[in-house]
Parts: C-alpha cells; structure tokens; sequence
C-alpha cells in the first residue's frame, strides 16, 4: 500500500510537471517580488512609509517603527532580499522561505489594527506564499517528519490546462475578499472623513462618529475605541 509521503510525492510531481501552474509560480513570484520591493526600498532610505496621521493606529505604529534606526533599516534589507531571491530561480525557495514569515506579520499587523491599506492584499500575499511553498515541497520535504519509500519521479511535463486548480483558486480568493470585508462592523479607515463615510449605514450613527473622532482627533487605541462603540450599539 502507498504511503501518504508516497501519494503526495505523486501528486506533486504531476502538478509540478504542468506548464501552466510553471508559469503561474513565475507570475507569483514576480508578484510577490514586485510587493516587496518598493516598501523595502523606502525603509532603506530611511523615508516614512505611509503619510498616515500618528493617531491612526496603523499610524502609531509605523511612527514607532520609523524611530527605530538601523532596525528599520533591517527590515527594508529583509523584504528587499527575500524579492531578489524570489526572482532568481536558483535562490526562489529560499526567498519563498524568508519572505513568508515577514508577510505573515504583516498580514497579522494589519488585521490587528484594521488598517485599510493591506487588509486585503496581505492575505492574498500570505496565500501566494503557501503556494509557492508548496511548489517547492520536493525541496522543502527533507525538514518534514515524513517517511521516505523511495527517491519521487521527475515531473511528466503537460500542457494541459488545470481549470480544477485554478477553479479552486478563483474561489478561494474571491471567498477570502468576502470575508475580509464583511468580517469588521467597523473600520478605523485612513482618514477622518473615510471614517465618517460609514456612520451613515451604522447601527448607532452617534457612536460612530464619536469611534471616528477617538481614532484620529484624539489618537484613543483602537482596541479602547471599540469597545466604547459596541457598548454604545449595545445599549450599555
């Protein structure tokens, strides 16, 4: 009977052999290089990255950030690095290896603080990631705690095209769109008055405009911020 090493080796190899998911990865490479690079670049130089205001909690932190020094500086080297790794084949699964764990913080930064600049693109960012984590598995299985039967097949290069896969993916993220951007009752947003755009649709207007008005006149954490407005929705 054929382990599950054994079956995943298989099915790797014939999804590695198609040519269409092959120029996909390079697609999600570029892409993902393409992310990195500028904002890596403007910490190198030292330059702010967003021009939010230090009440913005996005804002705070970014304000922080920029204040560390050469830590700063660091991590723009990181993203820049992990880019041009991505886009040199030789060097792809180690870039793939050390930009996902950058990306990921940035993905959890930015839920944490409902910043609107990369609620949905970091996601998205992350899921690339795993994907090209994922191709590069017949590199990366050696550091799994899997039992190896036998050394896998080279790939069957096919030209069909994968509608299954790319069916699956296309469903994938417009479900992760959908659920971003349903998931938070309220949002922080880049500006006062993007802010004040949603008290119309709130179930407390008041509330909101008051939430609105903590986050960028007053600079309250957002954490703080909410559970003023729930408590205001609820009644309390």
């Amino acid at each position: 009977m054929m382990s599950f090493a054994a079956k995943l080796d298989q099915l790797h190899a014939h999804l590695k052999g198609n040519r269409w998911l092959r120029y996909f990865t390079v697609f999600n490479r570029i892409a993902l290089a393409a992310g990195f690079l500028p904002s890596g670049m403007v910490k190198i130089m030292g330059e702010r990255f967003t021009s939010l205001s230090v009440n913005h909690p996005m804002g705070h932190y970014l304000e922080a950030l920029h204040l560390t020094g050469y830590y700063y500086t660091f991590i723009g080297i990181l993203q820049v690095t992990a880019a041009l790794l991505l886009l040199i084949p030789r060097t792809a699964t180690l870039g793939a290896l050390l930009y996902f764990p950058i990306i990921l913080n940035i993905c959890i930064l930015s839920h944490a603080v409902r910043f609107d600049g990369s609620l949905l693109s970091s996601p998205l960012m992350v899921l690339a990631n795993l994907y090209l984590l994922c191709w590069d598995y017949d590199k990366l299985k050696y550091i799994l705690p899997f039992k190896r039967d036998q050394a896998p097949q080279p790939p069957v290069i096919s030209t069909k095209f994968p509608t299954k896969f790319f069916a699956i993916a296309a469903a994938s993220v417009v479900f992760l769109v959908l659920f971003i951007i349903n998931i938070y009752s309220i949002m922080p947003r880049n500006t006062l008055s993007d802010c004040m755009k949603q008290c119309k649709d709130s179930p407390n207007p008041e509330a909101c405009k008051s939430f609105c008005d903590s986050i960028h006149m007053e600079g309250m954490p957002l954490n703080k911020a909410l559970k003023q407005y729930n408590n205001a929705v609820k009644g309390k």
